[in-house]
């Protein structure tokens, strides 16, 4: 820990900070005090609401979810800078598991732990609760609650709360960005704090504080954040990480005590006495391992899976239900990145004339049982995709910057390719070696090669082999106009350490979103996050208009006002062909033992596991 952290809090036990903004002083100016948070509108549940709508508040406790965890982690420390966190890896990085391996934070239903399934962008008071904010949105007082406690009784206290702010605000990336708006954070009390932000705002930049994790200082004083570790580190949530074997399984135990179990936020949820996670490096071994009963739950990623293998006996005789549950989720569509900081995608005609040879409708009929649809939007399935020519608004928004962006983007709807179906890509060809020329690219024998005579090559790299059948015809396709694809896969430890010092050409990326976007946009596209190590803007994104535009996100005063700037955010990135959208689908696909129940109702994010119970 650093050295000027523990001195801050020293000195805030010893009462040696002054206290001297308007915030201690009862005059100041006139503050809401809510037991939620919402980016816009008014929140759903009152204040004294009993139970999440689509929660079973009487669901039982008890009985042991067996489940996968696919690929390979090396920490379980999510707050370390290095490392592959248990949070990272599928199913964890996509459906809501943050509950199992994060800190609790402030305000809970934004944000990765438990976000809300039936609001978009709110926060409800977890170990906060209540919090006063004045009309300018200048500073956030959160109210701890008295009886809120880590896993080994300590109280959690503002002095955490201070302690975890200046711990995360140079750690991982993600938090980098997460508490950039943060300018000081100050106790006003025990249960009292207080954080300001460098300027008046939108209530989005209330949320950076909501959301932050509560570590408890006395551990990690004693700890190195820094490192990768496999020891479970200390919380305050409702499971804890009872056991480890390396390399083989993770278990969280319900905490029997846990102290916010009858909150009328947790109702409902967190209801099997054990959750095991069984480590496997191969899909297909693991989905054997479900059929043979070892596993109680499988996440089906592979259409072609979806509809051919499910046929064993345990779903004829119904012990094994297969359910698609629909979802409005900002399911961030596969793309295969280009990483613009190196040739040849440093040149948009490269990386468009790419786009041409990757046959979607060939794969989707082919691979995928036509069950796909291509995602034209780096936000598929969700109000925020653009569509068709831009709105008056979004004309508007995108006027100042008119001879920085393509003439089209103004007046044509953005598409990809779209081929028959049937193999033949001659006209997409066509079109690429047209672009490539343009780019100085011409053909030599049976190699495309520059001026200096060097042939058109990159590498593809990923670490497993399913990505195999969608990305061998991708390489033949490219072998046709001369363009040699390296597609190599290599062990998951290597491919996230090329990943993190951005050691790459191409790579296969999902964004993970939820309900609704805002400042965490920054992460994936913003020109200041181009070049960090460990960054989230993969593709190396620096462009003023992207920067210019996601800006605007946190003024935005509706949600209309947000749609129309990242309506025109998506448009710009698409017209800058980043990348290779593949496609999206809408639902959740999944499998489970007939004694694993889940609640009725449909929502647009549906819970995973952490509403489910355990039918005996």
């Amino acid at each position: 820990m650093k050295l000027q952290s523990i001195a801050l809090i020293m000195a805030i036990s010893s009462g040696a900070l002054h206290l001297t903004t308007l915030m201690a002083d009862e005059s100041a100016p006139a503050r809401q005090k809510t037991h939620g948070l919402s980016r816009f509108d008014d929140l759903k549940y009152p204040e004294h609401f009993a139970h999440l709508d689509y929660v079973n508040p009487d669901a039982p406790k008890g009985g042991v979810l067996k489940m996968a965890a696919i690929g390979i982690f090396d920490t379980l420390n999510p707050y370390a800078k290095n490392g592959t966190h248990l949070s990272q890896i599928s199913p964890f990085r996509f459906y809501n598991l943050g509950f199992l391996s994060l800190n609790e934070p402030l305000m809970v239903g934004s944000g990765s732990y438990s976000p809300a399934a039936d609001e978009a962008k709110v926060a409800y008071g977890l170990i906060a609760e209540s919090a006063e904010y004045p009309p300018d949105n200048r500073w956030i007082i959160f109210n701890l609650r008295p009886n809120a406690r880590f896993h080994d009784g300590q109280p959690i206290t503002a002095r955490d709360v201070l302690f975890s702010y200046h711990h995360l605000k140079d750690g991982p990336i993600k938090y980098q960005i997460q508490l950039k708006p943060i300018e000081q954070v100050e106790i006003l009390g025990r249960h009292r704090v207080c954080f300001y932000f460098h300027t008046t705002g939108s209530r989005d930049q209330l949320f950076s504080a909501a959301e932050l994790p509560v570590l408890p200082a006395h551990y990690w004083q004693e700890q190195h954040n820094e490192k990768s570790r496999l020891t479970a580190p200390l919380g305050s949530g409702p499971y804890r990480i009872s056991r480890i074997k390396s390399g083989s399984s993770v278990t969280f135990t319900r905490v029997e005590d846990y102290w916010g179990k009858d909150l009328p936020i947790n109702r409902g949820k967190y209801n099997f006495d054990q959750i095991i996670a069984y480590v496997y490096q191969d899909p297909t071994i693991a989905f054997e391992a479900f059929k043979a009963g070892d596993l109680d739950v499988f996440f089906e990623s592979m259409a072609k899976n979806w509809a051919r293998a499910y046929n064993f006996p345990d779903i004829t005789s119904g012990k094994v239900r297969k359910v698609e549950i629909p979802t409005k989720m900002i399911i961030g569509s596969p793309m295969l990145v280009f990483n613009t900081r190196r040739p040849p995608f440093d040149d948009i005609r490269v990386r468009k004339a790419l786009g041409y040879l990757f046959d979607f409708e060939w794969s989707n009929r082919t691979l995928f049982e036509g069950t796909y649809t291509r995602a034209n939007s780096y936000f598929p399935n969700s109000v925020y995709a653009n569509s068709g020519t831009p709105s008056p608004e979004e004309q508007t928004l995108l006027a100042p910057f008119r001879q920085q962006l393509p003439q089209a983007l103004f007046n044509e709807p953005f598409s990809l390719p779209i081929t028959r179906g049937d193999g033949t890509i001659r006209a997409q060809q066509q079109k690429a070696l047209a672009l490539l020329k343009e780019a100085g690219w011409t053909l030599r024998g049976n190699k495309l090669v520059n001026h200096r005579q060097e042939p058109l090559t990159f590498e593809l790299i990923t670490y497993n082999r399913r990505s195999d059948r969608m990305i061998l015809p991708f390489k033949k396709n490219l072998a046709t106009i001369g363009i040699d694809l390296k597609y190599r896969v290599v062990d998951s430890s290597n491919y996230f350490q090329r990943v993190r010092k951005l050691d790459f050409d191409t790579i296969g990326n999902v964004y993970p979103l939820g309900l609704s976007l805002g400042s965490e946009l920054f992460r994936y596209f913003h020109s200041s996050n181009a070049n960090l190590p460990d960054t989230q803007n993969l593709a190396g994104i620096s462009n003023p208009v992207v920067d210019a535009l996601l800006e605007k996100i946190p003024a935005a005063q509706t949600q209309q006002q947000l749609e129309s700037i990242i309506h025109s955010l998506d448009r710009v990135l698409l017209w800058h062909y980043y990348g290779i959208p593949l496609w999206y689908f809408g639902k959740v696909r999944t499998a489970f033992r007939s004694q694993i129940k889940r609640p009725e109702m449909v929502t647009d994010y549906p819970m995973i596991i952490n509403t489910w119970w355990h039918n005996g």
